[in-house]
């Protein structure tokens, strides 16, 4: 008689469906902690990065950031510029996108296609945020999570693209605004939502309403994907983006002053379930020897 025979067909079942759920369910490995900074800001561009409200027209500006394996992004920070004289309790609201990078979530058919992807707006699309967002968290004032405070009460950026300093081809040449001064002020926000992110390459684009004035994303050393922007006024160029530096002042590359901070989620390890496999075995001689048992 074999060692199966001696099983009943029910508890033989249970056995092997227990066996296959822990065998074929993977175990997640341990979870890293993930952090990623651009530098502190170098004082050379300031970048207006608001959202749509009564008056005023959307300004993005984004900077990019790489994850090599799924990530929970669970805070970030920004630092920027507040106008002289405004105070932290002028943040009326502050936006927080992912961007994918282009031609993720774009309309490739309006541009011109491979190798430069213009449209009529701009020399290129090539490695710029996409067309829509992958994903928003947005903060009102006294929200949780929500914190800024001025580290420098005057700091000055040697240029800056301000409102009405984005325009469309053949004009996107401006030289920028000029310098600009304010106060140096870093935004944080928790995710109470964390961003669940797939390994891929992003764009983080910050944006923040005040009730004086416009905020100014200061740009830091750090190199990867230039810093672009777009704006939504009328006759702006979305959903297309110039590139900071390259286009508009001609004196980039530019990146921009972020901190994001998270969990990293490993790829399931395989084999993670063989010491369920082993205790199932136990379990299965330990029926039969009963079973035999019982019979003599």
């Amino acid at each position: 008689m074999t060692l199966a025979a001696l099983i009943p067909l029910r508890t033989r079942i249970g056995i092997a469906a227990f066996t296959l759920a822990v065998v074929a369910t993977p175990l997640p490995a341990a979870a890293d902690s993930f952090f990623f900074s651009s530098g502190n800001p170098d004082g050379l561009m300031a970048t207006a990065a608001r959202p749509e409200s009564v008056g005023k027209f959307e300004i993005e500006t984004g900077d990019d950031f790489v994850l090599t394996q799924q990530t929970l992004i669970t805070g970030a920070a920004f630092t920027g510029l507040i106008p002289l004289g405004a105070s932290t309790s002028d943040i009326k609201n502050v936006i927080v996108e992912i961007y994918r990078v282009f031609p993720a979530d774009s309309n490739v058919g309006r541009t011109t296609g491979p190798l430069v992807f213009a449209t009529p707006n701009v020399p290129t699309r090539v490695n710029s945020p996409s067309d829509v967002a992958f994903a928003e968290r947005q903060f009102s004032a006294g929200s949780a999570g929500l914190a800024a405070i001025v580290l420098q009460p005057s700091f000055t950026a040697n240029n800056s693209v301000q409102p009405g300093g984005i325009h469309p081809l053949p004009n996107i040449f401006t030289g920028g605004n000029g310098p600009v001064t304010g106060q140096e002020t870093l935004i944080s926000v928790n995710f109470s939502t964390p961003f669940d992110l797939p390994a891929d390459h992003y764009f983080f684009v910050p944006q923040v309403e005040l009730s004086n004035g416009d905020f100014l994303w200061l740009s830091a050393p750090l190199s990867g994907l230039q810093s672009w922007t777009r704006d939504d006024s009328d006759g702006g160029i979305n959903p297309d983006w110039l590139r900071i530096g390259t286009d508009i002042t001609h004196q980039g590359p530019f990146n921009a002053a972020f901190i994001l901070n998270g969990v990293s989620v490993p790829a399931p390890v395989v084999g993670a379930g063989l010491p369920g496999l082993i205790v199932a075995c136990g379990a299965l001689l330990a029926l039969a020897r009963r079973r035999r048992q019982v019979a003599v």
